[in-house]
């Protein structure tokens, strides 16, 4: 892998979804490097439109481009929207990619998922498990939307050899989640329960599952970090796990929950409830090799995320 020394200090910088979690994570990390962040709301550009993508484009043309936009939900938003989750996702890269090749950008980063990869991918999930067995079926729309995705950064890389990388983050949380437990994913969803089991009196919080499976999570402000990190640093075809390398059960999970909001009734496990994959780590190895690791740990990102939580509520 060749070492690119990418420096965005002067540049020209378009964050791609900068309203969500992920994005505004990102703008927030931008802030210290000297940049110029540009942005652009639903009002200004549809990034599902092609025209509206390259006129925005041929006017603000920009130096470099993170790609953090995407159609987003839980099991139930896939399961009940596939049309949608496939085909926004399908034009929201695929504009952005011309787009920016198109007008000369000189970097870009596309955003993946963990879910790319198989359902039955060996543990932890390495880069090269990628197109090695069936998806989830539960979302693999939004899947197969991403690896288009990956596909489309290593098809213009080894055409035009445009440096556009990608990276796959595993499951995140911190400020900006969404927390509506109708598309919320496990950790808000748990955080939001047990902050109103605990205002609301309750004796008991009742968790969905056996509280085996193993997960892995990753504060958003570290994934901005590492993607600032990869777009320096980083410059190859492949995708690029971005992990925090710890797993915790969901049932340690809700307890260390209820510890940092300060709930105390009982646990109570619902093993009539799916649980789901047994264990999801992403492998991060690679990413680790070229000198990045998370800073925020688990117990740390979640009092953060409870404060900000009660804060906005």
């Amino acid at each position: 892998m060749a070492d690119t020394g990418y420096s965005l200090k002067g540049k020209r910088v378009f964050v791609a979804g900068h309203r969500g979690m992920v994005g505004s994570a990102v703008c927030r990390r931008l802030a210290g490097e000297g940049c110029e962040v540009l942005t652009a709301g639903r009002d200004v550009m549809d990034l599902r439109n092609q025209a509206s993508v390259t006129d925005w484009f041929g006017r603000e043309k920009p130096d470099a481009v993170f790609l953090a936009a995407a159609k987003v939900g839980g099991i139930l938003a896939n399961d009940t929207a596939p049309a949608d989750f496939l085909y926004d996702n399908l034009m929201i890269e695929a504009n952005v990619i011309k787009a920016s090749f198109d007008t000369g950008v000189e970097k870009l980063m596309f955003l993946g998922s963990s879910c790319i990869y198989p359902k039955l991918a060996e543990q932890p999930m390495r880069e090269d498990a990628l197109l090695t067995g069936p998806l989830e079926p539960t979302n693999e729309w939004y899947a197969i939307a991403k690896i288009a995705g990956i596909k489309l950064c290593q098809a213009y890389r080894k055409q035009h050899g445009a440096d556009f990388i990608s990276a796959m983050p595993t499951n995140l949380y911190g400020t900006g989640d969404n927390y509506d437990l109708r598309t919320s994913h496990v950790l808000p969803a748990l955080l939001r329960k047990t902050l109103e089991a605990r205002d609301s009196g309750q004796k008991q919080l009742e968790v969905w599952g056996s509280g085996t499976p193993l997960r892995e999570f990753l504060h958003a402000d570290d994934l901005a970090d590492a993607l600032v990190f990869l777009m320096q640093n980083y410059s190859d075809y492949d995708h690029v796990n971005v992990g925090s390398g710890e797993e915790i059960s969901i049932g340690d999970l809700a307890a260390t929950i209820v510890k940092e909001a300060g709930f105390e009734g009982a646990l109570v496990f619902d093993a009539t409830k799916p649980d789901g994959t047994p264990r999801k780590l992403m492998d991060s190895s690679k990413l680790h090799a070229l000198g990045w690791r998370a800073k925020i740990g688990m117990a740390e990102g979640l009092r953060r995320t409870i404060k900000e939580y009660e804060e906005s509520r």
